[in-house]
């Protein structure tokens, strides 16, 4: 290990960041003050296993410097690389991976502005620019345009993050502590002084006016709260919903509430079955992955709970980053103690003892009510050593990732969690086998798991009965776009497109929809017959995905739209693979040549795009430049774009 360290030093104000999440240092290779009574102090560093086990604490540790400063100074990831034994190289490659760090000064206030498809079409462009001028270069406050931030139903939406002292966790679990501190004076090394005298602050504007983007960017403490969730479902309240039916009706901060409203059934009967039980129901009530690869989900805790290494681990996937989705987000706002029961039947069948939620760095609503529900079901023995009094050990902690699209795929979410950039892995091994720390891993979305309370209190033929064999049981949609009602519906397996556009009320002068986010594809207004479930959107030739339906009217530039899709993957190609790396930035390019040409003045740079699509779908590691190409070649295909 190659551990070469610069001369810069952290300020009072970075060592107290780091300090909070780690403990004080031990020794003076680890910063603390020398005495000079012994020598030997200044060269014992951690090493070997005791190393390694620290080492996902990165993550943490940058997130505790960027909430607290703003930004990561060179002296101040040297100190955390010292801390954790980490070679600063490596470490600046993983900070410089996340769009939501920055290795250069900028202001401590921070206006995220989504750009991506459906607030694009909401005029963010607009918005991002008259929020700029509005602001300028005095304001102290950056304007950053970037992806999807989950908030679609209420596009356009904008996200401000305030650097500044908070007691909010850097992640959840014994091994951290609060980052909060005491903070003293800056040297004068002209770096801005944060942390002590400013409280970070988060604040959610969507959907955002100049004027209201303005006043939350100056002073996010004092935003107006964020909508209910359950503005979020038009159904909410209907007794007919299985999976959204506490959003709106019981109060999510209350455990108590959710109790009254069925809450912990389901843990209570998944006890009563036992392991091999639990994983029958599941198996046999047909449920597959509602992430998008529809794996079936009984086959994957089957071959975990079968694996003889321990221990297991269970990661609960809530880095929903496709663009267009949002449904994740809904569910763990507005009904947050399910997720947690659900991680903790998962865990319970699978035969793991600790979970891992990894939640998107966006949704701050999203963290404060899960830690909140974690800490709650903690303190009544719903988690910890002994959970509802049945010998079974289980505690889950929250790793809050940082923007990175491609952390969405499960090895690469698993290499973020480490410490490392979140690359995928080459496959096999696969997760089941050596995912987590090298060990059995079984690893779903919010959706999966929430879905298996219903299995477990209604039954697995009961279960199976709703939707259609070969998909069975109630599936969220996160509807945006051209639609008067956006929102999550729940509807069984089998619903029609149209019947949901209906529901939605879908406008006139409907021009497409994109199914399944930027990695989806596009059908025409006369497709609306499709089947909404997983054969039926296959056999048709498109894909249902993670459940995303964005609807687009005849006022959408398609080849513009087309061109942020490109846009889109160029930059969360992780850049691991040459077919991705290279054909993502060579699809843009493409795309961006022929903006306004149409026939023969377009066709050479169509077969290109042909021609880069399937190098990228044949040749790419994962699914990130295996479908990069979907989207533009459907609506070249199916829509007649460029025609």
């Amino acid at each position: 290990m190659d551990l070469r360290f610069g001369d810069s030093e952290p300020t009072d104000e970075e060592r107290a960041a780091v300090d909070a999440l780690l403990g004080p240092p031990e020794s003076s290779w680890e910063g603390a003050a020398r005495d000079g009574t012994d020598a030997a102090d200044l060269r014992w560093a951690r090493g070997g296993r005791e190393a390694r086990d620290r080492r996902d604490l990165l993550l943490p540790g940058l997130h505790a410097l960027n909430d607290r400063i703003g930004w990561i100074s060179e002296g101040a990831l040297d100190y955390l690389c010292r801390r954790l034994t980490v070679p600063p190289a490596q470490a600046y490659g993983v900070a410089t991976f996340y769009a939501m760090f920055s290795v250069r000064p900028r202001p401590a206030t921070v206006f995220h502005v989504c750009t991506d498809l459906a607030c694009t079409a909401a005029g963010a462009t607009d918005l991002s620019t008259d929020v700029e001028a509005r602001l300028g270069p005095e304001s102290g406050v950056r304007v950053e345009r970037g992806p999807c931030l989950g908030l679609c139903e209420r596009a356009p939406a904008a996200l401000v993050i305030r650097a500044g002292d908070s007691a909010r966790p850097a992640c959840e679990g014994g091994a951290v502590q609060a980052v909060r501190g005491s903070g003293g004076a800056a040297p004068g090394d002209g770096k801005e002084r944060r942390g002590r005298d400013t409280p970070r602050a988060t604040a959610v504007c969507a959907p955002a006016t100049p004027d209201a983007a303005v006043r939350a960017a100056t002073a996010p403490e004092n935003a107006p709260a964020e909508p209910a969730p359950a503005l979020a479902v038009p159904q909410a309240g209907d007794p007919a919903l299985t999976l959204l039916e506490r959003v709106g009706t019981a109060d999510p901060t209350s455990l108590d509430d959710y109790r009254a409203h069925g809450g912990y059934t389901a843990l209570r009967r998944a006890f009563a079955l036992g392991p091999a039980g639990v994983i029958r129901e599941v198996t046999d009530a047909g449920l597959v992955g509602r992430g998008g690869a529809a794996f079936p989900t009984g086959r994957k805790w089957q071959a975990t709970a079968a694996q003889p290494d321990h221990p297991h681990y269970l990661v609960c996937n809530a880095d929903e980053s496709e663009p267009g989705t949002f449904k994740d987000r809904v569910l763990m706002e507005g009904d947050p103690y399910a997720l947690v029961e659900a991680m903790t039947i998962a865990a319970y069948a699978t035969g793991a003892h600790k979970g891992y939620l990894y939640l998107r760095g966006e949704y701050p609503r999203a963290l404060t009510r899960l830690t909140h529900a974690i800490a709650q079901a903690r303190n009544r023995g719903l988690l910890g050593d002994d959970v509802l009094g049945q010998g079974y050990a289980f505690d889950i902690e929250i790793r809050r990732g940082a923007g990175a699209y491609i952390c969405g795929e499960e090895t690469a979410l698993f290499n973020s969690i480490e410490g490392y950039r979140g690359e995928p892995r080459s496959k096999p091994p696969f997760p089941v086998e050596k995912g987590l720390f090298g060990k059995p891993t079984v690893e779903n979305n919010v959706e999966t798991l929430v879905n298996v309370l219903p299995i477990l209190t209604m039954g697995a033929p009961a279960y199976a009965a709703i939707g259609t064999a070969a998909s069975t049981g109630p599936k969220l949609y996160c509807v945006s776009g051209s639609v008067d009602r956006p929102g999550v519906y729940e509807l069984p397996f089998g619903a029609t497109l149209g019947e949901l556009l209906t529901l939605a009320q879908v406008r006139a002068g409907l021009r497409a929809v994109l199914l399944g986010g930027a990695a989806g594809g596009f059908v025409r207004p006369d497709e609306l017959d499709i089947p909404l479930t997983f054969e039926g959107t296959r056999q048709a030739g498109t894909t249902l995905g993670s459940g995303v339906v964005m609807a687009f009217d005849d006022t959408v530039p398609l080849p513009r739209l087309l061109l942020r899709i490109a846009e889109f993957f160029r930059d969360e190609s992780c850049g691991q693979c040459v077919p991705c790396r290279v054909g993502t930035v060579r699809q843009e390019e493409a795309l961006r040549r022929i903006a306004d040409r149409t026939g023969a003045a377009a066709a050479g740079d169509v077969d290109l795009l042909r021609e880069v699509g399937r190098a990228m779908r044949d040749a790419s590691i994962c699914g990130l430049g295996q479908t990069a190409w979907n989207a533009v070649e459907s609506a070249i295909d199916r829509l007649g774009a460029y025609e």
